[in-house]
């Protein structure tokens, strides 16, 4: 999802390694690209990522030297783009193990100086069932407040294009940009995504 020009001037790219990346539309048009182009997708022996920012780099190095994705994520914050500070989300799925855990780093009120994180972990897979949760909550005279609360229940259903087409439709038109579903084989590690870019839609 995206608001301003900047954002709106991406689409995801999945490469060879079946790692995704962020990449510029248009060119021409790019201006400032440190928040906005990262890789939201990788994955590390029987680990997947998914993140909104560049933090799946921090976590991907800590996952390599041996840490957790909480320690690692205690290395980072919100994103630095005052007045909103844009929470970090951070989702990882350890397959042999059959665990997931969700992640927010987030201000309090808008308010910096100050880091809530917070970890949500689930020991087992659900059939038919995920969670979800957001970088924001609201909008309030212009300014973007956090996300409230624990990630909220979501249907998944066992066709990758129909998910992909079910919650594409549920986005606002206005600021989509691209939305993205990979599909994990937890005995063969074999993965599967599906994509859709609004820019080349």
């Amino acid at each position: 999802m995206g608001r301003s020009e900047n954002s709106r001037n991406r689409v995801f790219q999945e490469e060879e390694n079946h790692f995704v990346r962020n990449m510029a539309f248009d060119e021409s048009k790019m201006t400032d690209p440190s928040l906005i182009i990262y890789y939201p997708i990788k994955s590390i022996d029987n680990f997947h990522l998914v993140t909104n920012g560049d933090q799946t780099e921090t976590i991907m190095e800590g996952i390599a030297a041996g840490e957790s994705f909480e320690s690692s994520l205690f290395k980072r914050e919100y994103e630095p783009d005052a007045p909103h500070y844009t929470p970090r989300i951070s989702g990882i799925i350890h397959t042999s193990a059959s665990k997931y855990s969700l992640s927010i780093l987030k201000t309090a009120h808008n308010q910096s100086g100050g880091c809530h994180r917070f970890f949500y972990n689930y020991d087992n897979f659900l059939p038919g069932q995920g969670h979800c949760i957001h970088t924001y909550n609201n909008e309030v005279a212009g300014l973007l407040t956090p996300y409230l609360g624990e990630p909220f229940e979501v249907e998944l259903m066992e066709d990758i294009v129909k998910i992909r087409d079910h919650y594409w439709n549920l986005l606002n038109q206005d600021n989509r940009i691209s939305l993205l579903v990979k599909f994990i084989d937890t005995q063969s590690g074999k993965t599967e995504i599906s994509i859709l870019n609004k820019n080349q839609h």
